[in-house]
């Protein structure tokens, strides 16, 4: 895989619809095509599409062991709705044993490289578990998330997990993404009507304050670029 494969898959799937897009990479890249899920609302948008289409894409989720229950909540009600499988990806046991054995349950509210190395052990690492052996990571990303995000494509290369990255909700709006959870009844985080926009790890999530940026209630208490490492990670 390259960004060569990534400008072509751009190319190939210019006039596709998402769900068009989806079946295509499913058929091109059989059992290699991988969608991670946090059940946030853009992933449920694109849970459905996959799942009430029948699409041959492997769903998977990222159990962190500090996830608030109303995101289990909404794990269980989107099994229930769509009788699918949904892959579950856990840290090292071990890993998270000895950082809260050196460091205490919260070091990551002591310092950012704190929080990242919380975040690898939770998150990263197990993603790359999860990413091995396939082409294709399907994600939620949406260009008005952050500043960050704004510079994305459709396709691209990630060179940190050596695979292609499909955003297929990239230019999507909130208002887009809340009307089609409407409209096809879709389950949703109960957090989000408490005004959680970006739900992540219970302690390092807040709700918005009204005017406040879309990722403000991730990391809170931190003046950093909102990001855990699971996009644009590097490779070592």
């Amino acid at each position: 895989m390259s960004a060569k494969v990534a400008e072509l898959l751009l190319e190939e799937t210019k006039d596709f619809s998402l769900e068009q897009t989806l079946c295509f990479l499913a058929e091109k890249y059989p059992n290699q095509v991988i969608f991670s899920t946090s059940f946030g609302q853009e992933d449920q948008v694109i849970t459905d599409f996959i799942f009430k289409n029948d699409i041959d894409i492997t769903v998977f989720t990222l159990d962190t062991g500090r996830l608030f229950q109303e995101t289990y909540d909404v794990f269980h009600r989107t099994l229930k709705k769509y009788k699918k499988q949904i892959e579950v990806y856990f840290p090292e046991a071990a890993a998270v044993e000895n950082l809260l054995q050196t460091k205490g349950p919260n070091s990551f509210y002591d310092s950012v490289e704190n929080r990242k190395e919380c975040c690898f052990i939770r998150k990263v690492v197990p993603l790359r578990k999860a990413l091995a052996g396939n082409a294709v990571w399907i994600t939620g990303l949406r260009a008005e998330q952050s500043e960050n995000r704004h510079d994305l494509s459709l396709f691209e290369y990630d060179g940190g997990f050596e695979i292609i990255k499909f955003n297929p909700l990239l230019k999507w709006t909130l208002e887009e993404v809340e009307n089609h959870l409407k409209e096809f009844n879709v389950p949703q985080n109960a957090l989000h009507k408490e005004g959680f926009v970006s739900i992540g790890c219970a302690p390092c999530t807040r709700a918005i304050f009204p005017g406040e940026d879309i990722r403000a209630g991730r990391w809170w208490w931190e003046s950093s670029h909102k990001e855990c490492g699971l996009h644009g990670a590097k490779k070592e």
